[in-house]
């Protein structure tokens, strides 16, 4: 007798446990640059380091907001802006990224850079009060420590 089997059912993981992936707005809005003057005045007085320093904090090239003037559309604000929303689920379209890098271009970097702050401290907290975090004599600090960090 020549019996079909029921058809394997897989079970994808897009997390690790008990990490929550939600969709999220940004954690600051676009003009609250007043939560973080240093990094206000830094992108004020010198915008194009400030768009290379943000850049790196990314994950992406230093000099890819160089290429920013090319064209009328910024490309790496562009680039940033998705990839970060992407990284951390947040809302938003290619069209609202673009809106934003074209319209707000300091701004937009300036947002940002508080919203890989925020995430890479929220995440360095929660992994510090972890139950299955070592404890040793050294000091467990994350990649990307950027609070009152400047390049100059």
């Amino acid at each position: 007798m020549d019996r079909e089997s029921p058809p394997l059912l897989l079970r994808v993981v897009r997390s690790q446990p008990g990490q929550v992936v939600e969709e999220e707005q940004w954690s600051t809005g676009l003009c609250e640059c007043y939560g973080d003057m240093g990094d206000c005045c830094f992108a004020l007085w010198c915008l194009p380091v400030f768009a290379c320093k943000t850049s790196r904090a990314a994950g992406g090239c230093v000099c890819l907001p160089l290429l920013d003037c090319v064209g009328c559309v910024p490309p790496a604000s562009l680039a940033m802006r998705a990839a970060v929303r992407e990284r951390y689920g947040i809302k938003g379209n290619v069209f609202s990224d673009c809106f934003y890098g074209w319209c707000c271009y300091p701004l937009s970097w300036c947002q940002i850079s508080r919203e890989i702050k925020k995430r890479t401290a929220a995440l360095s907290k929660k992994q510090s009060s972890s139950p299955f975090s070592l404890k040793s004599k050294t000091r467990n600090t994350p990649l990307l420590y950027l609070d009152h960090v400047h390049i100059i």
